[in-house]
């Protein structure tokens, strides 16, 4: 039932700490890694409000230095699957019956805390666990989290505002925004802490219960996310805590008859097998699950012969090698106009050889680690492949080091084959590909860049001449879900640029926006007459 006023006031966006040399900020956050390295923790799950430790102890090591402990989660199995599903079907009918003012309050006091007395331990934690450099912890676990739940409040009461618009004399029509019959499975990523805190809550504010699995690599901070939630007032059940072996967890989860809907980010494949499974499944659900996805993506930048040669070379590299390029809408190829090539070339070589690569407690570090040894050695591999490739030239980068921490050098491969392996699979990592075309054949190149590859997430294009910018913009307008002009092809800001890409990229259910959160309500039409009818008969059925 959905009670009270809609006077939700209009969020903005939270400000962006810069961690300056000699700024408050910076001297917090530099306290809190040093507490958090100082300690061992221990990282129960979470089921029913109830912390459940197991004797299978898993360490949690920084990737950039494997050789540290930051503490042990609590590895679980099928029976807390099951635990946790249980636990939510049991909190669901007091958790959808609370006002949504009340739901509300505690997702913005939530947002309040991680502003608050939890921004440092959530930043530190997202640096040593998923190994991000200060400004990229804070843009993250800090700001973009705190955006979710403030502006997710915001699209709720304007759903819940959204009625028919006519209701003639003696009748009166509304629509109830129902939660989901059942529970959600929320499975969240590595590379982002507020992705982390979003998939779970925006179901949740919806009035849905949820069962909520994370990376194994971001285990760290979201534990602390936990903390958050439980502080804020969230009920015991609403969001449950899992670890556990991932095809163990499906094997429960898409098996029971009150599976609701999933909210994934993640790898295609992962979601195009989680698709099959559900599918296979659907006679044994009560209700068809929403199925909501952000998965992979090839993001490309296309730089134009009349494109700001220094805008393009900063575009470029932010783009691509922010966070190590394990950002799903980082550049991981880029096409160049023959022309402005040279100045772009030593332009990005000249800021690359100024780049530091090291752990994230020295703040002078621009690069850490990927994430851990799989990722590495993959990333290894395709280096390797483009050194021992004749018809490739490695212009930057090209050297790796696993000895401390999985340490990968942003690396720039030129090809003259615009269907390179590099140019085609995603890599998530610092190696970008580089292709350069004449400048006469644009609109070719246009072509070829939303053939090439199977995802649509993001893209950019770099021109100062307006008509090659409504060409790109048209071209390429399934070939991203997020568009940049004249900008990099990274950082969606929640209200501003709702996120999520097409084709091979998922559903395009654009998290931070009333569409995302539409998937997570079941409408119901109510239609009341005030004075019905008593008797059957119509007046064209009198005589003449």
């Amino acid at each position: 039932m959905i009670k009270g006023f809609f006077n939700v006031p209009t969020p903005i966006n939270e400000t962006v700490l810069n961690y300056a040399p000699g700024s408050t900020e910076r001297k917090l956050l530099k306290d809190a890694l040093k507490q958090a390295l100082s300690e061992e923790a221990d990282i129960p799950m979470i089921i029913n409000g109830q912390q459940i430790r197991t004797e299978n102890k898993v360490a949690i090591k920084p990737p950039h230095n494997h050789k540290h402990i930051l503490g042990y989660y609590h590895d679980g199995d099928k029976t807390h699957v099951t635990e946790a599903i249980n636990a939510a079907l049991k909190a669901k009918s007091s958790w959808e019956l609370l006002s949504w003012e009340h739901r509300a309050a505690i997702f913005l006091k939530a947002a309040d805390l991680i502003a608050g007395p939890y921004r440092y331990k959530l930043n530190a934690a997202t640096m040593l666990g998923q190994s991000k450099n200060a400004y990229q912890a804070e843009i993250d676990a800090a700001c973009e989290l705190i955006d979710f739940l403030r502006f997710n409040v915001k699209y709720m009461s304007e759903i819940y505002q959204q009625q028919p618009p006519v209701s003639p004399n003696g009748s009166w029509n509304r629509i109830e925004h129902r939660p989901l019959e059942g529970f959600v499975f929320a499975l969240t990523p590595f590379n982002f802490t507020a992705i982390a805190g979003n998939l779970p809550t925006s179901v949740a504010l919806m009035g849905n219960v949820v069962v909520w699995k994370p990376a194994n690599t971001q285990i760290y901070s979201a534990h602390v996310l936990m903390e958050v939630f439980k502080e804020a007032g969230l009920p015991d059940g609403v969001i449950n805590l899992i670890y556990a072996f991932g095809p163990d967890v499906g094997d429960v989860v898409f098996n029971h008859p009150d599976f609701a809907g999933i909210h994934f980010t993640g790898s295609t494949s992962v979601f195009q097998e989680i698709w099959k499974t559900i599918g296979n499944n659907i006679h044994k659900y009560k209700s068809y699950p929403r199925i909501v996805g952000e998965t992979g993506g090839k993001d490309f930048i296309v730089v134009h012969a009349s494109a700001d040669v220094k805008a393009s070379a900063t575009a470029i590299v932010r783009g691509a090698f922010e966070y190590q390029g394990q950002k799903c809408s980082a550049a991981s190829r880029v096409y160049i106009s023959k022309s402005v090539w040279p100045q772009i070339k030593n332009l990005i070589q000249e800021a690359l050889k100024s780049i530091k690569v090291g752990p994230v407690e020295d703040f002078s570090n621009f690069i850490n680690a990927v994430i851990d040894e799989k990722s590495f050695d993959k990333l290894a591999k395709y280096i390797d492949g483009a050194k021992n490739d004749p018809s490739l030239e490695i212009i930057a980068g090209g050297n790796y080091d696993k000895s401390s921490g999985y340490f990968i050098e942003p690396t720039i491969i030129l090809t003259t084959d615009p269907l390179y392996v590099t140019m085609c699979e995603e890599l998530f990592g610092p190696v970008l590909t580089v292709y350069v075309f004449e400048d006469n054949a644009f609109e070719e190149t246009l072509k070829l860049i939303d053939t090439t590859s199977i995802y649509a997430l993001t893209g950019a294009i770099l021109a100062q001449d307006r008509y090659a910018i409504e060409k790109a913009s048209y071209a390429l307008r399934n070939s991203a879900g997020n568009f940049y002009i004249n900008d990099k092809c990274t950082g969606a800001v929640v209200g501003q640029q709702p996120f999520g890409g097409a084709r091979g990229s998922g559903t395009n259910d654009k998290a931070g926006s009333m569409i995302n959160l539409l998937r997570w309500v079941s409408p119901r039409v109510i239609k009341e007459t005030f004075n019905p009818p008593t008797d059957y008969p119509y007046p064209f059925l009198q005589n003449d």
